[in-house]
């Protein structure tokens, strides 16, 4: 049976590996072991994370809308539960900009639910 020379493609897999956990820190970005765990990790994370990410965002806006509607007397809770009985359709990302960049904006939209 004749033997499998596979020098150029086992090379060019070691290179795109190498190149992908190029930055990372100690042997992660030069031993070849050790950047496959890595890879293979990180991109775990990455895909966890993004996920992730989407939880935390709409935990910051819950927050900065709290923050800004506390000081008209009202709770989030409360603040929530008046949009949706006047149904305005904005959504908690719009708010809480408006409440972070526009407060006179805001303080009308509060008025408005009141």
């Amino acid at each position: 049976m004749a033997r499998v020379k596979r020098g150029k493609s086992h090379l060019k897999k070691r290179k795109s590996l190498m190149k992908r956990v190029k930055g990372f820190s100690n042997g992660r970005k030069n031993l070849i072991k050790l950047a496959k765990t890595a890879e293979t990790k990180a991109g775990a994370h990455a895909y966890r994370d993004r996920r992730k990410k989407k939880r935390v965002m709409r935990a910051l806006w819950q927050v900065r809308i709290n923050a800004a509607v506390r000081k008209f007397g009202l709770s989030y809770s409360v603040f929530t539960g008046k949009l949706k009985e006047k149904e305005v359709g904005l959504n908690r990302k719009v708010l809480s900009e408006i409440a972070a960049k526009h407060p006179q904006t805001f303080e009308k939209i509060v008025d408005l639910v009141k």
